[in-house]
């Protein structure tokens, strides 16, 4: 029951983590009436909380390697009392400091859960070697896509069941009540004994070759972060295809979490990067067929979701698997490390956020209301064209990647 409940903790991260990269800048701007570019300052703003806060969470987590189950207690409980809240109503002219003061508590809850799961990696694998972590990364992410999945859909079937404000306040209490179910059932996974590496630094972060691969997740997150913060955007307002947004995400995380598997067999046959040489050119595939695609034309972005869920899944499951091998070769402890690449991915996010949401506001586009054609174009520039360019400049940092031995 290890790797099961493994998966049941990264499923709760990945539902949580939906709701503050894509569903938030909608249920900001449509619900409580908040700019674009004022959600954009925000989430920067929260990174930089997050630029301190999450090496030193990493830190914490090598300091007391024994207190890994009041870790991730403490992550799960700021969960459940977290969600609730973000997306209870208000107004008034508080809103935006309550938003953040919710938004950072989120996130730092957040930020404790996903830096212990990845950080502990050996102690959480069945044997500490590169096979056994990239089977151990297949069920952590497994378990991330299908939270994605739930995530999707589950404020449609709240708007089904009659729930009001687009489903936002009941969606809060059932992740808030996933979160506390889940603390429970994955507990024994954190009484595992801990697998103590040798001490964290910058020096043989860069001696095992993570450094690079830091940088390749930073610009490789870009793209994601963009498409993720625009992609209710992109649905309803750019391809007018009004209340398929949900479904449209399920099938993109569907085709993510389908694809985990065979990426990540692939990659213990051809090597890591080889496998991402052949996922990447299906992400910049499906850029290049989005931002053509005509008003109406559910189809042509079925198949986008589709090729770009796919590439997704090999990101997610060979991209951390890699540097948890590096730092494992490198006998590095892991906690720490993986707080710099939590802020590297998180940052991304912010990046994205600051920059194509205010540029969005300045060419006049309003969700949900009816946009000129220059607006329109800037979002089909933003969420097509910007992230193929972004793309080809990681796949231009797998290229210059070495080739690694095959995996044992």
């Amino acid at each position: 029951m290890l790797y099961p409940r493994v998966s049941l903790y990264a499923l709760m991260l990945a539902a949580a983590g939906i709701p503050l990269y894509i569903h938030l800048p909608r249920f900001a701007s449509v619900n409580l009436g908040i700019g674009l570019g004022t959600i954009g300052t925000i989430l920067l703003v929260i990174r930089l909380v997050d630029l301190v806060q999450d090496p030193l969470i990493g830190w914490a987590i090598d300091r007391w390697p024994r207190a890994q189950a009041a870790f991730a207690t403490a992550a799960a409980l700021g969960l459940a009392i977290g969600f609730p809240l973000l997306f209870s109503p208000r107004s008034g002219p508080n809103v935006v400091p309550q938003l953040v003061a919710i938004l950072v508590f989120l996130f730092s809850a957040y930020s404790l859960g996903m830096i212990l799961l990845y950080g502990r990696s050996a102690t959480l694998a069945k044997e500490p070697t590169p096979k056994a972590l990239m089977t151990l990364a297949a069920f952590r992410e497994g378990g991330m896509l299908a939270g994605v999945v739930i995530a999707a859909i589950a404020p449609t079937l709240f708007i089904a069941l009659g729930a009001g404000a687009q489903g936002y306040p009941a969606f809060g209490l059932f992740l808030g009540a996933l979160a506390l179910i889940t603390a429970v059932i994955a507990l024994p996974i954190w009484r595992r004994a801990p697998v103590q590496g040798d001490k964290f630094s910058l020096a043989g972060l860069n001696q095992a070759g993570a450094l690079r691969l830091l940088v390749l997740a930073l610009v490789n997150s870009l793209p994601v972060a963009i498409t993720s913060t625009l992609f209710l955007f992109f649905v309803e307002d750019r391809l007018h295809l009004s209340g398929k947004a949900g479904p449209l995400l399920i099938l993109f995380f569907l085709s993510a979490g389908l694809s985990v598997p065979l990426w990540a067999r692939m990659s213990q046959r051809v090597g890591s990067k080889t496998t991402l040489l052949i996922a990447m050119p299906l992400a910049i595939l499906g850029f290049v067929g989005a931002a053509f695609l005509a008003p109406g034309n559910m189809m042509g972005f079925a198949l986008v979701c589709l090729a770009s869920g796919a590439a997704l899944g090999a990101d997610m499951v060979i991209l951390p698997a890699m540097f948890s091998v590096a730092l494992t070769k490198a006998g590095l402890k892991a906690s720490l490390a993986f707080g710099i690449w939590s802020f590297a991915g998180k940052l991304g996010l912010a990046l994205a956020a600051f920059t194509v949401l205010p540029l969005l506001e300045r060419s006049g586009f309003t969700p949900g209301a009816s946009n000129s054609a220059v607006a329109l174009n800037t979002l089909n520039i933003s969420y097509a064209v910007i992230p193929c360019i972004l793309k080809l400049g990681a796949l231009a940092l797998v290229f210059a990647l070495p080739t690694e031995d095959q995996p044992k």
